[in-house]
C-alpha cells in the first residue's frame, strides 16, 4: 500500500520551502521505505537550494530510521530494522549498477526529484544502496548525522589521507565537518592538530574535540601562522628554506580563499628526502581555485579530493558508532541545533547565516 508522507520540496521559484502531503508508492524491488526519525540539515543542500532548477526538488541525505517496507529483491534488511539513509551508497561496485534516485510525486501531478535520497520527511523511499542496517538499540537523533557530517570530516581523515600518529593536521573550517575531521585526527594520534576558522568562538568549541592550535584567519594569516607552528628543524627545501607546513591540511568549507590556502600552508618537501605534504579538498567547491602550480611541483606537494570522506558505509558506520559509543565521537555535543519538519526554513536560514556551531538536525 501507498504511504503517507510530509516531505519538504524546493519549488522551482525561489521562496520558502514547502512541505507537501504526499504518497509515497509500494517500493520497486530494489527500494526501501523508512519511517525518518531524525535528519541531518547539511551546508551542501545550501548550494542545492540556489542552484537554479527546472523542476521541484526534495532535499536531505542523512538521516536515521525505521524500516516499514521492503522490494521484493532487498535481502539485507527486513521490515522493523533500524537504519541510516546516506547519501553514499553502500556497496554499488559489489551490486554492479548505478543506485537508482528518488522521485515523489506531489499533489499538483509535478514531479519532485533527488540527486539520490531525501531526508527531510517524515517517511522516504530510497534504493537500497543508500540504506544501511545498524544495531536496533542505538540513538534515534544524534546518530543520522553519520551518514554524511562525520563519514565527510572523519572520513577524510581516516580514510582518504590515512593520518598516522605524529603527523601534523591543519582544518580549516571547524562547523560540522570540520569537528568530525578534528576528531579523527585526535583518534589518529596527529599532533599538532591545528584549527582554523573567522569566528573565535568555533574555534574554542574545536579545541573541546581535539584541536591543540587555534588560527582565526580574520585576524592573521593563516598560512603563515600554520608554517610558524610546523618548522621542521634541519630540514631544508629545495632551495635552502627551512620546511615548515602541516603534513595535511583539510579544506572543510570549499571556498575559494581556503582552497587557495591548502596548499601553501601544506609542508615543503625536502628534495630527494621526503616529498611535501597533502592538501585535501573536503568541502563541496563554489568557485575555481587558482593553484601554485611551482609549489605543488618543486615541494612534491599533493592536492587530492575527498568526497564522502572515501567511505564504505557497511564498513565504517560500525566504527564511527563505536566512536559514539566509548565517548571518542561526542555526537550529542557536535549537534548544537534541533528543528522539527515544519520549522525547516528557520534551519536553513539559520544554517545560511553561520549562526550553527556544530551541526543542525531535524527531530521527526
Amino acid at each position: 500500500m501507498p504511504t503517507p508522507a510530509r516531505v519538504v520540496v524546493v519549488p522551482v521559484l525561489d521562496g520558502p520551502l514547502e512541505i507537501h502531503d504526499v504518497q509515497l508508492p509500494d517500493p520497486a524491488p530494489l527500494q526501501v521505505v523508512a519511517r525518518l526519525h531524525s535528519s541531518g540539515v547539511c551546508h551542501s543542500q545550501l548550494h542545492q537550494m540556489h542552484t537554479p532548477r527546472q523542476q521541484p526538488v526534495v532535499l536531505g541525505h542523512e538521516a536515521t530510521g525505521t524500516v516499514t517496507a521492503i522490494g521484493s529483491d532487498v535481502d539485507h534488511v527486513v521490515v522493523g530494522d533500524r537504519v541510516i539513509v546516506t547519501w553514499v551508497p553502500r556497496d554499488a561496485q559489489h551490486a554492479g549498477r548505478a543506485p537508482v534516485a528518488a522521485k515523489v510525486e506531489l499533489p499538483d501531478g509535478s514531479e519532485a526529484v533527488s540527486q539520490n535520497v531525501f531526508t527531510w520527511a517524515d517517511h522516504t523511499i530510497a534504493d537500497e544502496q543508500f540504506v544501511v542496517k545498524v544495531p536496533e538499540d542505538i540513538r534515534r537523533d544524534v546518530t543520522c548525522i553519520i551518514g554524511c557530517a562525520v563519514i565527510t570530516g572523519a572520513g577524510a581523515v581516516k580514510n582518504t589521507a590515512a593520518v598516522k600518529k605524529g603527523q601534523s593536521v591543519a582544518i580549516f573550517g571547524v562547523g560540522g565537518v570540520g569537528l568530525c575531521a578534528v576528531v579523527a585526527a585526535r583518534q589518529a594520534g596527529a599532533d599538532p592538530i591545528i584549527a582554523i576558522d573567522l569566528d573565535d568562538a568555533k574555534l574554542d568549541f574545536a579545541m573541546r574535540f581535539g584541536a591543540t592550535h587555534k588560527i582565526d584567519a580574520s585576524a592573521t594569516n593563516a598560512v603563515a601562522a600554520i608554517r610558524e607552528i610546523t618548522g621542521h628543524n634541519g630540514a631544508w627545501d629545495i632551495i635552502g628554506r627551512p620546511v615548515s607546513g602541516a603534513d595535511f591540511t583539510f579544506d572543510c568549507i570549499g571556498l575559494k580563499v581556503t582552497m587557495e590556502q591548502i596548499v601553501p600552508a601544506a609542508r615543503s618537501g625536502s628534495f630527494g628526502v621526503r616529498e611535501g605534504g597533502t592538501a585535501v579538498l573536503v568541502g563541496v567547491p563554489g568557485t575555481r581555485p587558482e593553484l601554485n602550480a611551482l609549489d605543488i611541483l618543486v615541494n612534491e606537494k599533493k592536492f587530492i579530493g575527498s568526497i564522502g570522506g572515501s567511505c564504505h558505509p557497511d564498513r565504517d558506520f560500525p566504527v564511527f558508532l563505536d566512536w559514539f559509543d566509548k565517548g571518542i565521537l561526542d555526537l550529542d555535543a557536535l549537534v548544537t541545533a534541533r528543528y522539527t519538519l515544519d520549522q525547516i526554513n528557520e534551519a536553513t536560514r539559520c544554517l545560511e547565516a553561520g549562526e550553527i556551531f556544530g551541526r543542525a538536525i531535524l527531530e521527526i
